[in-house]
Formats: structure tokens, sequence, C-alpha cells
């Protein structure tokens, strides 16, 4: 698989016909500027080079499969200072043939501990490997009213873990939106962001207790402001609009960090 690309440097181009059709199937990706498409193709094969992909189950990993992730997990550093550095805390990527069952422990305030299992499409590890379930990597490809995207939720999470544990917050550049230090930067950020989840896991609530509207933006990202800052990058990559629609100033905070060119 790919097995040619870490052989040489610098990395050589991709089969066109293969790019052609992991492009015309994640339309988001395919009507990108032609700049960016440029980009994005160079930065998915020095991706490929870079990382070690590993099937689960005896699930076969492909050239399709490989470029699939590569092309999805490089959109959010397409325009960021450092490109591919900000994944090279591993070198990993684990993919399933379908959703796993992750088994959890957790601690309550009370000191009691809990176990309990969680279906889970994909897991980003601190330091550690990428989880991604193959089903849900193609479901993206039909799923882009939804604003769902697995492969970008699981690298924004390692984005955000660039400074510490996830908590909603990636590492910000030196004078992020006017900011003078890195606390300001920090508390402009989460001026922004705060508000947003808040205003999702208040609807997500009423929706669920009491029959209200559910939310667009997917109810998961309720859960912590790091989930919700992953499940609003789905969104911001692949329907834009719609998110801007609820979340205008969210997007307006992520074109500061991501530097999406004008109009995208």
């Amino acid at each position: 698989m790919f097995g040619w690309l870490r052989k040489l440097r610098p990395p050589p181009g991709l089969p066109d016909a293969l790019w052609q059709a992991t492009l015309a199937r994640y339309r988001f990706l395919g009507e990108r500027p032609a700049a960016d498409l440029e980009r994005l193709r160079a930065l998915a094969v020095a991706f490929l080079r870079d990382k070690e992909f590993h099937g689960a189950h005896g699930f076969v990993i492909t050239d399709e499969v490989a470029l699939a992730i590569a092309a999805q997990a490089v959109l959010p550093v397409l325009h960021l200072k450092g490109g591919l550095a900000w994944y090279d805390d591993f070198v990993g990527i684990v993919v399933h043939p379908s959703e796993v069952v992750a088994h959890r422990t957790t601690t309550d305030a009370s000191g009691v501990v809990h176990q309990y299992d969680e279906i889970v499409a994909g897991e980003a590890m601190d330091r550690g490997p990428v989880m991604l379930s193959w089903q849900d990597v193609l479901a993206s490809s039909v799923t882009r009213a939804e604003g769902y995207n697995v492969v970008i939720h699981e690298f924004a999470h390692k984005i955000d873990m660039r400074s510490g544990e996830a908590d909603g917050c990636p590492p910000l550049p030196p004078g992020f939106l006017g900011t003078r230090s890195a606390r300001e930067a920090r508390a402009a950020w989460f001026a922004t962001l705060q508000p947003a989840y808040e205003a999702l896991r208040e609807k997500a609530i009423m929706a669920e207790r009491f029959g209200g509207e559910a939310p667009w933006l997917d109810p998961y990202g309720a859960q912590s402001p790091a989930e919700f800052f992953a499940v609003a990058c789905e969104a911001y990559f692949v329907n834009r609009s719609a998110l801007e629609a609820e979340f205008a100033g969210l997007v307006g905070l992520f074109d500061a960090f991501f530097k999406a060119p004008p109009g995208r």
C-alpha cells in the first residue's frame, strides 16, 4: 500500500485517477479552489509517506482507504503555519471495518469508580495513534448536510491536544485576534467558543428532556468544550454555510485560526 511513497523524497505525485476518484466521492474536498487542491494533494502525499496504516480485525488497507483518510486528515492544517507538523506526535492510524465498543472507566467527584461501554466511530489518543471506523469514513461522503465527518473530528482533537489535554482551545499563534499574550488569546478564544458551546448544550438538553427541536449541529458536541470544538470543526470544513447560520461568530473565530481564504 503506497510502499513506494516512503522510499522517495520529495514525495512523488499520486496516480491522478485515484486522486480524482477521491475528490469525486468527498465533494467538500473537490469543490475547493484549485490552489487549495494543489496543496491538499501535496500534503496528502506527505501524510501517506509519514504515517503507518493498520487494519484491525482483518480489515485490509487499500490505496483507496489510505488516500480517503489522508485527504480528509490534512484539510484542517491546509493553511495552518507548520502544516503536517501539527500531527508529528504520532505515526499510527488504526482502521476498523465499523464502529467499535470502547470500555471506559471514570471516577466521579465522590471517588466512586464507574465502568461502562461506549460505541465509538473514532478516537484520537494523546501522543498516540488515531482510530477510525471505515464505515464512518465512507459515510462522510454522504453526510455533508449533517456536518458529519469522523476524520476531521479526530484530527481536530489532535490539533487541540497540541497544547496539552484537549480542552477546546488549540495552541494559538502570537498576536491572535490582536491579543498581547497567550492568556489574552485563550480568553478571546473562549469568549466566542464558550457561549456557542453552552447554546448547543442547552438546545440538546431541551430536545432530549422536553421534546424540543433537535440541534442541527451534532449534540455529541454538548459533552464538553473539547467535543464541541471537534464537532464544530467537522461542520466548518464540510458545511460552512450551515454552521455559519447557527454560529456566525464561531465561523469567524475558526477563520482567524485556520486562515481560511476569503469566501471559504
